[in-house]
């Protein structure tokens, strides 16, 4: 679990870090299917974030056996989300109200870090770790200028990164909770997209 983060200090006012994608219909089929995803980084370089509504067929005491962590309780209950469709094989742990500093982590706001090194997991196992967190394998990924022609060809609505929609409400909930904050209902909206 080592994946580096090139982290651009220079944000620009179109910057997505800390927002949610909304999949819009037209996104009808594959893992952005319904999705909901958290943007952790935003740039000239591309984009990068996190699935938070996609539940693998996988829970988080699978994976500490998977790398042999022991822990000192039963983690069967605390799923385990898609995060995206590159590098499936890598964790992925993204976490709230945390001072503790981990081998590789990105600070995405003062409240939000992402983090992918194997010493987080090892403290979750032994109740250690963020408490408000979230554990995922793989991420969602743009090539520069990509994320910007989705967003031209209407298959994301955006809005502001909101911590209790991705710590405190369950997965198949999030979508409809972030819409329902910028007074959308996805169910009614089209998968015909048009520009005026």
């Amino acid at each position: 679990m080592s994946v580096r983060f090139a982290v651009n200090a220079a944000k620009s006012s179109d910057c997505l870090r800390d927002h949610f994608l909304l999949a819009m219909p037209c996104l009808s089929t594959g893992i952005f299917s319904q999705s909901i995803t958290y943007i952790c980084e935003h740039g000239e370089s591309g984009a990068m974030g996190i699935i938070i509504n996609q539940p693998l067929d996988l829970n988080v005491k699978e994976i500490f056996e998977h790398l042999q962590i022991a822990p000192c309780r039963d983690f069967s209950h605390e799923p385990v989300m898609a995060g995206g469709p590159v590098q499936m094989d890598h964790g992925f742990v993204l976490h709230r109200h945390c001072d503790t500093s981990w081998e590789a982590s990105l600070k995405v706001t003062a409240e939000i870090t992402l983090t992918t090194s194997r010493d987080i997991l090892r403290a979750i196992a032994n109740d250690e770790g963020p408490q408000d967190r979230l554990i995922a394998l793989g991420y969602a990924g743009w090539a520069p200028g990509q994320l910007e022609q989705e967003l031209a060809a209407n298959s994301w609505l955006t809005l502001s990164g909101d911590s209790d929609i991705i710590f405190a409400t369950p997965a198949q909930q999030r979508l409809n909770a972030a819409a329902a904050s910028l007074g959308v209902d996805m169910n009614l909206i089209s998968a015909q997209a048009g520009h005026a």
